[in-house]
Order: C-alpha cells, then structure tokens, then sequence
C-alpha cells in the first residue's frame, strides 16, 4: 500500500539547489548556503572545528548554556579562548565586545548566539557585528532561534558564518539545519589544516564536491522528509510573508510580558530590548512544580521550566513558529494562572491589549 511519506522518488539535485536558495533569500545573503542532514548543532560544530585551530584566539560570547558549548569546543580545537560572559537575564552590548576585542587584538575568531530560547534573551547583533567587522575577526552567529522570530540580515551585520535550524520559528523539524557562508570564511577553512574533511562535519567538502561542482551532482542521499518540511517552511513563510511573521512572533512576547505582569509575575529579562521574541521567560519561584501544575491543567501549552540550576527559578514559555499567536499566548496564561490559583482575567486582558498594540507588518 502506498504512503505519502514513505513511496517518495529520490530528491533531485536540481530541488536541493532550489531550497537553498530559498533558504539564502530567507536570510537575505549573496553568501554561499549548505544545507547540513541533522539539527544545528552538526553545523555549529562544524563551523568552529573548521575556523577555530591551535594558535587562533576566539572571543566567545556567552549570554547562556549554548555560549558555554561553543567555548568547549574552542578549546578542543587548541584555540585560546576569551570568554565574555554576561547574567543570563540580559544581553551582551556592542561596547562590551569592543572593548574585549582592545584588549584583545589577537582574536580572529568571534562566536555568539544571536536569541538563547533557553533564556529568552537576544542580543544586538548589528552593532555587535560592526565591532567584529572593524576587528577583522572571523564573526560566528547561532541564529537558530531567531530566524524567522526577528530581524536577521547576516550580510548587513558582517557575519561570515549564520547558523539556522527550522524547529522554531520556521515551525519545521529539528532534523535539518543550514548555515551561509562568506568568502572570507571559506578561505579561512581551506587554510586550516585541521579543519575536517571526509567527515559528517566537513563544509568543505559540500564546497568542494557540490558547490564547486556547479551542484549537478548531491554528494549524498539527503534527508528527503527533512528537505520537504524545509521547503514546506520556506513556502508557508513566503506566503505569509517575513515582516509578518517576525510581527506575529513579536506580538506574541509582548502579549506573554503583559499578561504575566497582569498576574504579578516578573520577566526573567527584565529589560524589554533585551527579550527575545522567540520565548518569554518568568521569574517563578518552584517553577519545576508550577510547569508541572500548569500542564497538568492544560498538556498542550507550550511551556516548560528553565534547564539544569534554572529549574526552580525560571519558567519558560515557548510562543514560536504557529503557537505564535494570541490564542496559544492565552492558554499558557490561564494555566499559569490555575498553577499558581490566581484569577487569569486581568492577564487575559491585559495580553488582548498588548496584542492589539503590537506593530503589524
């Protein structure tokens, strides 16, 4: 018997080239794009195993626990590592990074998250970015969070190497993900010999034997229910159109903010500015036990304690790719409310407001 998802015709080389595409218009970037067959982290990885080598200095900026892995695998690679690290409630600044970089003028390689879902912080990455740029460093940005939930203009920004995966915002699967990369990038991998080659971690290798190549021929069997739910993603973005969406997913923080302020629960980012679109995070005492109660009160809100030493203090409410909307904003707030035996009104209203007010593309 036949089935839609499994009696598929293989992928053709010509639909692959097609969605990259999509995928460069998405971000707006004359840079080459590689699709990679799994979830960001094998891009990310790859990207500082192939910029990153004994006798190179990276600036990693950390603003949460991904900031924390880049750094690691720095060092694995015998880069020396600068960490700049800032409170997990806020936001790194473009003066912060300058002056790192002063003191610093070794540093050739810069690595940072742009939106920490974990955390619910962003970070201003054009101004970053133009510190970067006058350095002359290599620039590294995880946007896997904030494509799609907020403005994202690589090649505006000089960022050489932007990392994206399709499970948020883009409301696809975590099994694909994508990066672009600059010239200046590529040049710094073809110099490094340690960068992988004949390996799942190898950029170089898609450069070589598919780019290079004019992409007649895929170097491999891609991932072909990935690739379609990627294209999907693409399509459905398209339709609605970006500026929409980024407006959808922004009205979706300030409606979570407001409604939770209207039940007396404070932002775990304090600072408006400093809030990623993507998620909201609470500053809720116990707040393993709240989530617990709160989806036991209702199992299809998207919310979730903090990780790790985040558990008891931080709740975690997740508003991306189609639950950002008021609908789902509402539910996460009447179970917050029935969690913590509060009267939901006053934030339900206070969120509709908030919505209404939002910008809209």
């Amino acid at each position: 018997m036949n089935h839609p998802l499994l009696d598929l015709p293989p992928l053709t080389a010509a639909r692959f080239a097609s969605i990259e595409r999509g995928v460069a218009e998405l971000l707006s970037t004359r840079a080459d794009v590689v699709i990679t067959q799994g979830e960001a982290l094998l891009p990310l990885e790859g990207c500082i195993r192939s910029g990153a080598r004994p006798g190179s200095t990276a600036l990693n900026i950390v603003t949460g626990p991904y900031g924390t892995t880049f750094g690691n695998w720095l060092r694995d690679c015998g880069a020396t590592v600068v960490d700049l690290a800032v409170p997990f409630d806020t936001a790194v600044t473009g003066v912060q990074v300058a002056d790192a970089l002063a003191a610093h003028p070794e540093i050739d390689f810069v690595s940072l998250v742009h939106a920490e879902a974990a955390t619910g912080n962003t970070n201003p990455v054009a101004e970053i970015g133009e510190a970067v740029r006058a350095h002359g460093a290599l620039f590294m940005l995880d946007a896997v969070a904030s494509v799609g939930a907020e403005p994202l203009l690589p090649d505006e920004w000089g960022v050489d190497l932007c990392v994206i995966g399709a499970q948020k915002a883009m409301g696809g699967p975590a099994g694909v993900s994508a990066v672009s990369v600059s010239d200046r990038a590529w040049a710094r991998f073809a110099g490094n010999p340690a960068a992988p080659r004949s390996s799942y971690l190898s950029l170089l290798d898609w450069k070589e034997r598919w780019i290079d190549g004019g992409r007649g021929a895929l170097p491999h069997a891609p991932a072909q229910l990935e690739m379609l739910a990627l294209e999907a993603c693409l399509d459905r973005i398209a339709a609605e159109g970006l500026p929409a969406v980024t407006a959808r997913h922004a009205a979706a923080a300030a409606a979570t903010r407001a409604g939770a302020a209207a039940l007396g629960i404070a932002p775990y980012v304090a600072q408006d500015a400093a809030a990623a679109p993507v998620a909201t995070t609470l500053r809720v005492a116990e707040a393993s036990l709240v989530a617990a109660k709160a989806l036991a009160a209702d199992p299809a809100a998207p919310l979730a304690a903090g990780g790790g030493a985040l558990a008891q203090e931080m709740l975690r409410v997740n508003h991306y790719g189609t639950a950002a909307s008021l609908e789902t904003v509402r539910s996460c707030l009447r179970a917050l409310a029935a969690a913590l035996s509060l009267d939901p009104a006053a934030g339900l209203a206070a969120a509709g407001a908030a919505w209404s007010a939002a910008p809209s593309a």
